[in-house]
C-alpha cells in the first residue's frame, strides 16, 4: 500500500498582513458601530444615540458651533439641551395637545416631506457618477453652442423691387449713418420684424442663421456681408427669397465676430454641472409622474368647478351656504 501523499498549505507574508489588516479593520468598526449606538439620553420614549449627536453636529459650521461654549464638553451638553432636545419635547407636546391632527399642521408636515423628498431625490441623481463618455455625448449634441463659426453684422432693408432697393441704397451712401438707415429701414423695409430696429438682424453665420432667436434669412445676405469690409454697404441689391417673402436687399456690414471654439476639456466642469442639474431635475419630473400615475385618480371636475376665484387678484371667494339667511342689521 503506497503512503499517502502529504499536502503542504503555504500562506504568503502579504496574504497573512492583508488577512490581519481586513480582521482588525472588521473589529474596529464593530466597536465603532456599537459606540454611536449607546443611548445618550432618553426624552419620552424619543432615544437620542452618541451617532444622532454626531451626525447633527457634523452638519453645523465651525464658526456656528463656538458659539455653543468655549470647549468640547460645553458645546456638546448645550447642542443636547438647546437644539436637539427641544425639538423632540415640541414634537412631544404637540402629539399631546393633538396639534397634529391639526389641518394646517397636517398641510406643513406635508409640505416638509414633500419639499425633503424632492431634495433628496434630486441630490441623489446629481451625485450619481457622470463619465466621460456622457461629457463627451453632450458635447457633440451642443456643438453649436461651444463651437462657432465667423458671424456677420448685417443690416439691411429688404425692398419689394430692384428699382426700389437701388433707390434706397442710393440714399444710404449719400448718408451712411445708423440714424439715416434706420429712417430708410422703417419707411421701405418690408420685412416688419426689422423695420423699427434699422434693419439689424444680428450677426449672421453663412447658413443664415442669426444670434438674434428664431432670426434665419437667407443665405445670400450674410455671404454677400462677408464680401465687403465691415462698414461697408454691399454695392448692388441682394436679391433674396424668405420664405413666401421675396425681395431685393440693401445690405449693411457692421461688424465681424470671428470663429471661436472651446474643447471639451475647457468646458468641462460646465458641462458637468450642467448634466447633474439636469438629472436632478429629470429624476423629479419621474418621481412625480410614476406617483401620479399609480396615486392620483377619481378627479371630480364637476366639484373643482365650484370653487370661486375672483378675476383679477385670484382671491377665493366664499359661496353662500344653501337656506343661509342673511343676517339683519339693526338700525338701533
Amino acid at each position: 500500500m503506497k503512503p499517502r501523499a502529504k499536502i503542504a498549505f503555504v500562506v504568503s507574508p502579504l496574504a497573512l498582513v492583508i488577512g490581519l489588516a481586513a480582521a482588525f479593520a472588521h473589529a474596529d468598526q464593530a466597536a465603532e458601530d456599537k459606540r454611536r449606538a449607546q443611548v445618550a439620553a432618553h426624552i419620552g420614549s424619543h432615544t437620542i444615540t452618541v451617532g444622532d449627536l454626531e451626525d447633527r453636529l457634523a452638519k453645523v459650521p465651525r464658526y456656528q458651533l463656538s458659539t455653543f461654549g468655549n470647549d468640547a464638553d460645553s458645546i456638546r451638553r448645550k447642542f443636547l439641551n438647546d437644539v436637539v432636545a427641544p425639538d423632540i419635547l415640541y414634537s412631544i407636546g404637540a402629539e399631546s395637545q393633538h396639534i397634529d391632527q391639526r389641518r394646517i399642521v397636517q398641510q406643513a408636515v406635508a409640505r416638509g416631506k414633500s419639499e425633503t423628498t424632492k431634495r433628496m431625490v434630486r441630490l441623489q441623481a446629481e451625485n450619481a457618477p457622470i463619465s466621460q463618455d456622457d461629457v463627451q455625448q453632450y458635447y457633440n449634441s451642443h456643438l453649436d453652442t461651444y463651437v462657432a463659426p465667423e458671424r456677420y453684422g448685417v443690416w439691411r432693408i429688404l425692398c419689394k423691387t430692384r428699382e426700389e432697393a437701388v433707390a434706397v441704397l442710393d440714399a444710404a451712401k449719400k448718408k451712411s449713418t445708423p440714424d439715416e438707415f434706420t429712417e430708410l429701414a422703417r419707411l421701405h423695409s418690408i420685412d416688419k420684424a426689422t423695420n423699427q430696429r434699422g434693419g439689424n438682424i444680428g450677426f449672421v453665420g453663412l447658413d443664415g442663421t442669426s444670434n438674434e432667436s428664431g432670426v434665419h434669412i437667407d443665405p445670400a445676405i450674410p455671404k454677400a456681408a462677408s464680401l465687403v469690409k465691415d462698414g461697408e454697404l454691399v454695392a448692388a441689391p441682394v436679391q433674396e427669397s424668405a420664405g413666401d417673402t421675396t425681395g431685393f436687399a440693401v445690405v449693411w456690414h457692421r461688424g465681424t465676430v470671428g470663429a471661436s471654439t472651446r474643447t471639451v476639456q475647457q468646458v468641462d466642469g460646465q458641462i458637468r454641472d450642467t448634466i447633474a442639474k439636469t438629472r436632478g431635475e429629470d429624476a423629479i419630473k419621474n418621481l412625480i409622474s410614476d406617483l401620479r400615475a399609480k396615486n392620483v385618480h377619481d378627479e371630480n371636475d364637476s366639484l373643482l368647478k365650484s370653487i370661486d376665484i375672483a378675476q383679477g387678484d385670484g382671491a377665493i371667494v366664499p359661496r353662500k351656504r344653501t337656506g343661509q339667511v342673511p343676517a339683519l342689521k339693526s338700525s338701533f
